[in-house]
């Protein structure tokens, strides 16, 4: 049996996919993201941790190929970004829907597509994998769609049971997150002109943030034999599995104090 990884929280959180507008240079839209539209955010009350996630602009998939399953990540639907947003408590999102009104109106400034996805209270975990002292150099951030004919309760079995066990022993992960999402509800995240377009063979039901010591470590996990393996393993409840590089996470909240400077 594969042992189980312990974990630091199960905090109430939710992610928003962003894709930022295409009539300007890609780095205008992220710079503005990183700076204007993160001090809108950054003033919502009842946040426990807000950071951005920067996708590389190349970004075909880090996955290796898997007989059966979307590795490629398509063109059209190629992320930029993500807002991950950890609250305080259940009633926090209740707190923000002032500063949230503010941020409805600025994402036409940036962003072209927004989707949120939310989880159920308890489904979030930050694994304890990190040597004490050790640093991120590197990230992968993993979106995962569930295969049809399997139930929630399966896929979220073999995500925290048997994926991350497995992902921790190939390599020496400085940081592992996981977060099991609702079924996706666009009344959640309805903002004016911006698209929220998200057809059912597109959406996703899960997400893994993996850290590493360095790129090249990053690179050697996702070349691993062994990798490959849990993955052939994990095709039986996954269709698509698009792995991202990431260029950049910035930290603006963290254990519900606001950041005089953003953290990288």
């Amino acid at each position: 049996m594969t042992p189980t990884i312990p974990f630091t929280k199960k905090p109430f959180a939710s992610s928003i996919l962003l894709w930022v507008r295409t009539d300007q240079p890609r780095q205008t839209g992220m710079d503005y993201w990183k700076g204007p539209h993160s001090k809108i955010i950054t003033a919502t009350p009842g946040f426990d941790e807000y950071r951005q996630i920067h996708l590389a602009e190349t970004n075909p998939g880090l996955w290796p190929a898997t007989p059966g399953v979307e590795t490629a990540i398509p063109a059209d639907r190629k992320i930029d970004g993500i807002a991950e947003v950890t609250f305080t408590s259940l009633l926090a999102p209740l707190l923000g829907r002032k500063q949230t009104k503010l941020a409805y109106k600025d994402e036409i400034n940036v962003f072209r597509r927004t989707l949120l996805y939310a989880g159920p209270p308890n489904s979030t975990r930050w694994y304890q994998v990190a040597p004490r002292g050790a640093k991120t150099g590197a990230r992968a951030l993993v979106y995962l769609r569930r295969r049809d004919g399997v139930g929630a309760r399966a896929f979220r079995k073999h995500l925290t049971e048997q994926l991350v066990p497995d992902l921790a022993n190939i390599a020496r992960l400085t940081e592992i997150r996981t977060q099991v999402f609702m079924p996706w509800n666009p009344k959640l995240w309805d903002t004016p002109n911006v698209a929220h377009d998200n057809p059912v063979d597109q959406r996703f039901h899960a997400s893994l943030m993996l850290g590493f010591e360095d790129a090249a470590a990053c690179a050697a996990f996702f070349e691993s034999s062994a990798t490959a393996r849990s993955s052939d393993s994990l095709a039986s409840v996954a269709s698509a599995v698009h792995a991202y590089d990431v260029s950049a996470a910035f930290t603006y909240v963290a254990d519900g104090v606001i950041l005089r400077h953003y953290r990288e």
